[in-house]
């Protein structure tokens, strides 16, 4: 006789009720590597805990992460304490994390640190180092699976932007072992044959382990020595591999990075309206402006009477001339006036008028006798009178 059917609903319960009745589930301690760690916005946090041999999904509600003293991340190694439960919508069960503390640092995540901290030492994370993003890049080489969804997005971004834009496609693994000797050499044939102006080195999210290739020393040091400046868009928003740090600019998303590589031909446009109507404007105004600046001078007396000004000038001519003789002429009166005034004063002062008035002048040896201390007995003297001269002798 069969059983009688039952739903997938009622089996999951089923399930959940008897791990709920297991006393030795509702309190574990747990210890594992962090792995595809999310930190939701609402504040819970998705990771996954394992060891060499197996795995378990966790889930820590925003209320026990208050009690958190790190930041997990992937490839920790830590300590957990909660309960095993089912969630029935899913079918799966999952440790729900009450506490968790640090247990050292795990294998991968120890040895991504040790080749960041070495890396950065040698200058790979420079600015300095970092090539320009060509403005209009006429091909965007793309590094990624020939698979799946990245292709996919890049390649619709990028020509919903600018049409013309040839995307070429060089297929690479993008996990597991060995991948990374793979993403060295599609670097160096990209660059040897000179087939792309820009490269986007991409892949989806992962864990930690699916990312390595892209934490290799090996990749990293293809793209530093890349003369094609690269894009890299590895993993989710949150995952930071070592080739992000490395390459010339990082992306969030491979759609992200195709909006990076590529310009929008339209906002190019837009922009290119924008400044001709610019210009076009500034040209108009300055065109008004000149012709203002025009009618201003034909309108004046220059243009309008070109003899005005030409006869204003001999107006101004003849005037100068009228003060200059006004001034020669009253200079010339002033000048008489002293002469006359200083030929009185001579006139006045001569020995001739003098003598006119009834005096002689005095003389001896043809010197004027000013005192008669002057004269001894016997001298001659000559007497000087206004209408002659007479000789005398002294007793």
């Amino acid at each position: 006789m069969r059983p009688e059917p039952i739903t997938v609903t009622y089996l999951n319960r089923y399930i959940k009720e008897k791990v709920a009745e297991d006393e030795y589930l509702q309190y574990v301690y747990v210890k594992g590597e962090i792995s595809n760690f999310k930190h939701h916005y609402t504040g819970h946090m998705y990771f996954t805990l394992k060891d060499e041999d197996s795995l378990i999904k966790c889930i820590m509600f925003k209320s026990s992460t208050a009690t958190l003293n790190f930041v997990p991340k992937d490839g920790m190694k830590v300590l957990v304490l909660g309960s095993v439960a089912v969630f029935e919508r899913d079918g799966v069960y999952q440790i729900y994390v009450k506490a968790m503390q640090e247990d050292g640092i795990g294998d991968l995540y120890k040895e991504y640190e040790e080749l960041k901290n070495k890396l950065e030492k040698e200058g790979f994370f420079d600015e300095k180092h970092k090539q320009k993003i060509p403005f209009m890049p006429k091909t965007v080489g793309v590094l990624t699976s020939q698979t799946g969804s990245v292709i996919q997005d890049i390649i619709n971004v990028s020509t919903r932007r600018n049409p013309n834009v040839h995307i070429r496609l060089f297929p690479i693994p993008v996990q597991g072992k060995g991948a990374e000797l793979e993403i060295a050499d599609a670097i160096q044939i990209m660059n040897e044959k000179k087939l792309a102006d820009v490269l986007i080195l991409a892949r989806g999210g992962g864990s930690i382990e699916d990312l390595w290739p892209f934490n290799e020393e090996l990749t990293a040091r293809a793209i530093y020595n890349s003369k094609i400046p690269i894009i890299s868009a590895v993993g989710h928003e949150t995952d930071f591999t070592i080739a992000d740090f490395v390459a010339d600019l990082r992306a969030p998303t491979p759609s992200a990075a195709a909006e990076l590589a590529v310009p929008d031909i339209e906002e190019i446009n837009i922009k290119l309206d924008t400044y001709r109507n610019r210009y076009k404007n500034a040209l108009k105004k300055k065109i008004e402006y000149m012709h203002l600046r025009y009618e201003k001078c034909m309108a004046s007396k220059v243009f309008t009477d070109p003899t005005a000004k030409i006869k204003e000038l001999y107006i101004q001519l003849d005037n100068q001339i009228k003060l200059l003789e006004n001034i020669s002429t009253n200079k010339i009166k002033d000048l008489k006036t002293k002469s006359i005034e200083l030929i009185s004063k001579l006139d006045t002062l001569s020995p001739l008028k003098t003598l006119t008035r009834g005096y002689a002048i005095a003389e001896k040896d043809k010197k004027s006798i000013k005192s008669i201390k002057e004269l001894q007995k016997d001298d001659i003297i000559n007497l000087k009178f206004i209408d002659g001269n007479v000789e005398t002798k002294v007793v």
